[in-house]
């Protein structure tokens, strides 16, 4: 392909145009407004004003890099037309606001709105702001790429921290008054929103820290690959340890709330572990997974619930490994009809299992016994030592374990033969029975170990609740878990917390958006996708793999990749 030498106005004036529909779209359905309300910094920045001008700055970053090398004013001069004519469709529409009644079909089109998009200064001067402060953003933008690497990704780092902050400061308020006082956190924020000071403080530290990471962080990394065995496994404890500490400590940390969220990351992240063996290591596609969480759930409260659906009145200690032993039992059962199945048969026969246990936990003809649509009640949270673990931050610890559990198992299992013979099955079946792999007990493995982590999850989560409902267990909980996998990155241990954290967490934490908290959790996610395909967290083989593809082309050879590092 010909490198371009001459400068492509077009491609400028497009990217500005898709710029300017999505700031007009976010605009006309009331996003803007209503974020305007909440600032960042306070006094100097809205949430508001960086969903307006998020598109067309990250656009002209964008065309800066597709000018020719070492035309510099081409990549200043893109960045501008780009934001100019992105501000074009928002021009407009104010005019036609102040001159027409929009509101009549565009009821978000308010004179608030309009207000924000001229910054308060009447409509013909703050159209002409409106331009300024877009070619600004379009030129520091596009700067902002012509910038060596040392110096562009700590300061971007520094920009994500403190709009990150900004945009979570109401939970970290709380946070710090119950640590410190209100003193020192009126010191910090101001109402919801960050001290001007106090976010230019955050940047210029956290821009520090990047810095620093980026000139030693490799050699940092080269010095403890490159050491001895012994230092590296003690480093390697080490690290564990630390780790260990924080997750013990978070609840202090965090508070009743955040720790309620903790308690959803972590279930979701047990489920995850089995998912990820039945479809990262296994290579099998589980539609129905939710139907094992589900026989956990409804095991835990007939074993425990004090309703009349209960029938053992087991302690939650003693239910657990029943439970698990239950849902393993049910993920054979399951795997015994479909073990010649592949890729799409495979996922509507799972699909169809899951369905069915939704269906019968809703019929009148189980109701007796598990209580139909109206479920079960009454079921007792964990004790330890006489003590009821009541409140988020103490039924913490169980989820903790179970998670601890799940993920120790799963690490044992990558590494073991049972490992290996998953991932070979995954790549192909047929080489793999040649090879001498027993397909049916390698299948119903992944499976049964899957369903059994399903099972603790399911069984956590009925204890937690107290109480549960069929609605509960609908098909987008396996959707959910399959997409935190992916999100994740298939195949990972720690790509599975950290999905549990994006799909999981993130939503909880985006509440106080209110309509627009799943818009918000789309975009991130489209953003995540197309900045990280292989996952926020990737397994090495599945690193490998991409890397080749994305090199050679869809018959790329991933050993060759191997073998060359």
């Amino acid at each position: 392909m010909e490198n371009k030498t001459h400068f492509d106005w077009k491609l400028a004036v497009r990217y500005g145009l898709l710029a300017g529909a999505v700031s007009l779209s976010v605009s006309v359905i009331g996003m803007v407004e209503l974020f305007a309300q909440r600032d960042l910094i306070a006094g100097v920045l809205t949430l508001g004003q960086v969903i307006l001008f998020l598109a067309p700055v990250g656009l002209s970053y964008i065309i800066a890099g597709k000018q020719p090398p070492g035309k510099k004013g081409y990549a200043l001069l893109a960045g501008l037309i780009t934001s100019l004519v992105a501000s074009l469709p928002l021009v407009i529409l104010v005019i036609l606001a102040t001159s027409f009644n929009l509101r009549e079909f565009l009821p978000n089109v308010s004179p608030a709105l309009i207000n924000t998009l001229t910054f308060g200064q009447g409509v013909i001067p703050g159209i002409f702001i409106l331009m300024i402060v877009m070619g600004i953003l379009g030129i520091l933008s596009a700067g902002m790429y012509l910038l060596p690497e040392r110096f562009r990704k700590p300061i971007m780092m520094g920009l994500l921290w403190t709009l990150i902050i900004g945009m979570f400061s109401e939970i970290l308020t709380e946070r710090l008054r119950s640590f410190f006082g209100v003193g020192i956190s009126k010191v910090v924020f101001s109402g919801k929103a960050l001290r001007p000071t106090t976010a230019l403080v955050i940047f210029i530290i956290v821009t520090l820290i990047s810095a620093a990471w980026y000139r030693r962080g490799e050699a940092v990394k080269e010095r403890i690959a490159d050491s001895p065995t012994m230092q590296s496994k003690q480093f390697r404890w080490g690290v564990f340890a630390v780790v260990g500490v924080i997750f013990l400590l978070l609840p202090f940390l965090l508070g009743t709330y955040l720790s309620e969220v903790a308690n959803n990351v972590l279930i979701f992240a047990i489920m995850g572990f089995g998912l990820n063996i039945v479809v990262g290591f296994a290579g099998l596609l589980d539609l129905g997974y939710v139907a094992f969480f589900a026989i956990g759930a409804y095991m835990m409260a007939l074993l425990t619930s004090d309703a009349d659906q209960g029938i053992a009145g087991m302690s939650f200690w003693l239910a657990i490994p029943i439970c698990v032993a239950v849902a393993i039992l049910a993920g054979i059962t399951l795997g015994i009809p479909v073990l010649r199945m592949r890729g799409d048969y495979l996922a509507i026969v799972t699909l169809a299992f899951g369905e069915i246990i939704r269906i019968l936990v809703l019929s009148d003809l189980l109701k007796p016994y598990i209580g139909g649509a109206q479920g079960i009640l009454k079921i007792p949270k964990p004790t330890i030592i006489g003590l009821d673990l009541v409140k988020p931050d103490q039924f913490y610890y169980v989820v903790l374990l179970g998670c601890i559990f799940a993920a120790f198992i799963s690490w044992r299992l990558s590494g073991a033969r049972l490992g290996r013979q998953w991932m070979a099955m995954r790549e192909d079946e047929d080489v793999a029975e040649a090879m001498g792999i027993n397909l049916v007990s390698t299948k119903l493995l992944a499976f049964a170990i899957g369903a059994g982590f399903s099972g603790l999850a399911g069984a956590i989560f009925a204890s937690k609740l107290t109480s549960i409902f069929p609605h509960s267990f609908s098909l987008m909980i396996s959707i959910n878990v399959l997409c935190m996998i992916i999100v994740g990155g298939i195949g990972s241990l720690p790509g599975v917390i950290i999905g549990s954290l994006a799909l999981v967490g993130l939503p909880e934490l985006l509440r106080e958006f209110k309509e627009f908290r799943l818009l918000m959790y789309g975009i991130l996610l489209i953003v995540m996708m197309l900045a990280r395909p292989e996952g926020l967290w990737p397994s090495a083989v599945r690193k490998r793999e991409l890397l080749a593809y994305q090199e050679t082309g869809p018959t790329a050879d991933p050993t060759a990749v191997e073998s060359e590092t």
